[in-house]
């Protein structure tokens, strides 16, 4: 699709968001910038959809288990869901705690910091996503309420204890989810793709696999969704968990024992049978992304609805109303729609070779990362866990198959190489380990991310102040 129709089409989005906003914005006399916070909160909406979403199905669409154009609806479908019935657990984090609040903000002032954070955020997640780097939305919006907040009252009206525990999650995120699939590949190799008999062990494990990613989610699940005010204890989750998870079991037993008769013994062949699982894995990750980062979105725009009304609390209450999520959950689904393909491009192809059961390692860690921490109303990192992930299980293979190489078969296998025939041993060897390397885990990719991983807080925290400083002076 043509580049100018795209940003037509999401302008036009922004447009109606502001419409809409206005029907349920009453007279005042600070409503014009409540207008302009509901277009600020849209095109970061927008950016959030674009660049974040990458991550809940970038690895099922490397590992071709799923087509780009399907994988965008699915994703849509989920986030839209996510953030519509349990985006609420983080939404007082983003929009009241990163701030001093017995600091005393001029109802204006908050309204244009809180414009000025958001515009900043935006901002620099669409300069990442024109690049194809994936950057965490969540130190975006951290970073622009900072520098905005800073400059509009000082270093004081920052919360900086709570800062600090969000950029905890910024190197903890990555290490986490990067272990997490390591581990869940080291135990798929060593259980099924490294046995002999390679579909009898998937006929037992992968359905106990399938158990597991159902358990999680629907102990998440049981969490997150509270009909009627209903809050089930630590013993009712559990339960539900178990059960769940039986179902889980019950149900993939029959269907893996029916599509493994016709298969070869043959690792691809054993991979197939993790289609359906990790498809449902990322339309479950993306409900939880929908359900986490909505906040990154619609809490600043909370926090500028709060002070159109004069209140004295920094939310409206503990619920953010339909209306205002529904303007952060369908932002989320036309920016991923728009320009979610470049980003989940880089995830999915560009760090590390995926297959079906690579990915699914990828998206079962990132899942049960992100779903922890939503759980307990963290604004973590989907985007570090996620692709942390990514590198967990490209680095466990680069390190498998450096190990192999200090065979004395492989070596003197390399060495018919025309490449290696003129070289000294210790040459060949670190040739052929610099190529691996390089096929395995792509050092630039990891080097380019990382940069903007180091940079979007700083980035973000300059940005929402110059922004700040402009908006007080043009807006008024």
């Amino acid at each position: 699709m043509n580049r100018a129709l795209l940003i037509l089409i999401a302008a036009l989005f922004v447009g109606a968001a502001v419409l809409w906003a206005t029907w349920f914005i009453p007279d005042g006399p600070l409503r014009y910038l409540a207008v302009i916070g509901a277009a600020a909160t849209a095109y970061m909406a927008l950016n959030v959809g674009a660049n974040d979403v990458a991550n809940n199905v970038g690895p099922a669409v490397g590992a071709k288990a799923i087509t780009m154009g399907s994988a965008l609806a699915l994703a849509a479908v989920f986030e839209i869901c996510g953030a519509l019935f349990a985006g609420n657990e983080v939404i007082t984090t983003v929009s009241r705690d990163l701030l001093v609040w017995n600091h005393q903000f001029a109802d204006r002032t908050l309204m244009l910091a809180m414009i000025a954070a958001l515009l900043a955020a935006a901002l620099w997640i669409n300069i990442s996503t024109l690049f194809g780097a994936p950057v965490s939305t969540t130190h975006a919006i951290v970073g622009g309420i900072v520098g905005a907040f800073a400059a509009a009252a000082g270093l004081n009206a920052v919360a900086w204890p709570v800062v600090g525990a969000i950029a905890v999650t910024w190197t903890l995120s990555p290490i986490l989810g990067g272990i997490l699939a390591a581990a869940i590949h080291a135990v798929i190799r060593k259980l099924i793709t490294r046995r002999i008999d390679k579909i009898g062990a998937a006929r037992l494990w992968v359905p106990l696999l399938v158990a597991a990613m159902a358990g999680v989610f629907a102990a998440y699940l049981s969490t997150k969704l509270h009909p009627q005010g209903w809050r089930p204890d630590v013993y009712t989750i559990a339960a539900i968990s178990l059960a769940t998870a039986a179902l889980g079991w019950i149900v993939a037993m029959p269907w893996v024992r029916m599509n493994s008769l016709t298969m070869e013994n043959r690792k691809k062949q054993v991979g197939r049978l993790f289609r359906p699982p990790l498809i449902v894995a990322a339309a479950l990750l993306s409900f939880a992304h929908g359900s986490n980062d909505v906040a990154n979105a619609v809490g600043p725009f909370m926090t500028i609805l709060t002070a159109f009304s004069a209140s004295t609390r920094p939310i409206m209450g503990d619920i953010a109303p339909l209306w205002t999520l529904a303007i952060g959950a369908f932002g989320i689904a036309c920016g991923l729609a728009l320009f979610g393909p470049r980003v989940i491009h880089t995830i999915g192809e560009q760090i590390t070779k995926l297959n079906e059961i690579r990915a699914f390692c990828v998206a079962l860690s990132a899942a049960g990362t992100v779903l922890l921490a939503s759980a307990f109303g963290l604004p973590v990192s989907s985007t570090h866990v996620a692709v942390g992930a990514v590198f967990g299980v490209g680095f466990l293979r680069e390190y498998l198959a450096m190990r192999n190489m200090q065979g004395a078969a492989a070596i003197n296998t390399r060495f018919l190489d025309p490449a290696s025939l003129n070289a000294t041993p210790e040459e060949a060897i670190a040739r052929e380990r610099r190529h691996d390397r390089r096929y395995l885990v792509r050092r630039l990719k990891v080097a380019r991310i990382a940069a903007a991983w180091v940079i979007t807080l700083p980035a973000a925290t300059a940005m929402g102040a110059l922004l700040y400083w402009l908006a007080s002076r043009i807006i008024g």
